[in-house]
């Protein structure tokens, strides 16, 4: 029984090793940057600024499967699988489009540019530079799964419709946590807006 108490101590003492730790990452990675235009009662409008990704586009539509996958393939590249074995810093959020076929992008690190970038060795991966672009965002705490961000995708499109505000069909998954934080887990869905809406709200 002690033996046990002692294991059960050591795993507690771990795990909150590895969610402070978790914690403390968080406030030195590079963000999406984004203003904030307005804020509704569930949801706010943002303009994100042109932003350069990697990305890779997986042949499913499932959450957890595409996720994997384009996880740890864009995972792969930015801790050295390309061909200068070079580490890139993690950034945040996560994105993926919410398609048929989704593709999963991070973010690269403002320090490069798409010329200075080293080559993945997987022939998939795509750099792609984001347009700036003007979002309704909404978000949800906890694990996310299909369900989830389908409860939330419908929620915005309801609570755009009640404003009038006009959106594309370009919607967007976001996650900022790393799959092994437990606490204060973070998530949105997001949708591009109509031009005539953008218009209207500057």
């Amino acid at each position: 029984m002690k033996i046990v108490l002692i294991l059960l101590g050591l795993l507690l003492i771990t795990f909150v090793t590895i969610q402070l730790f978790a914690k403390k990452g968080q406030k030195n990675i590079e963000t999406y940057p984004y203003i904030v235009n307005k804020k509704y009662g569930t949801f706010e409008i943002r303009r994100y600024e042109a932003t350069l990704f990697t990305s890779v586009k997986i042949s499913s539509k499932k959450y957890k499967d595409a996720s994997s996958k384009g996880f740890s393939i864009l995972a792969g590249y930015i801790f050295g699988n390309n061909d200068r074995n070079e580490k890139i810093s993690m950034t945040s959020p996560v994105s993926m489009s919410l398609e048929d076929s989704m593709t999963m992008m991070f973010m690269v690190p403002k320090k490069f540019k798409k010329e200075t970038l080293p080559q993945p060795n997987q022939s998939q991966i795509e750099f792609n530079e984001e347009p700036a672009k003007t979002v309704a965002a909404i978000n949800f705490d906890g694990w996310a799964n299909d369900a989830k961000i389908e409860k939330y995708k419908q929620k915005l499109k309801s609570a755009l419709d009640a404003e009038g505000i006009t959106y594309t069909n370009r919607f967007y998954f976001l996650g900022y946590n790393p799959p092994y934080e437990v606490f204060n887990r973070k998530n949105e869905v997001i949708v591009e807006l109509q031009s005539k809406t953008i218009e209207q709200l500057k």
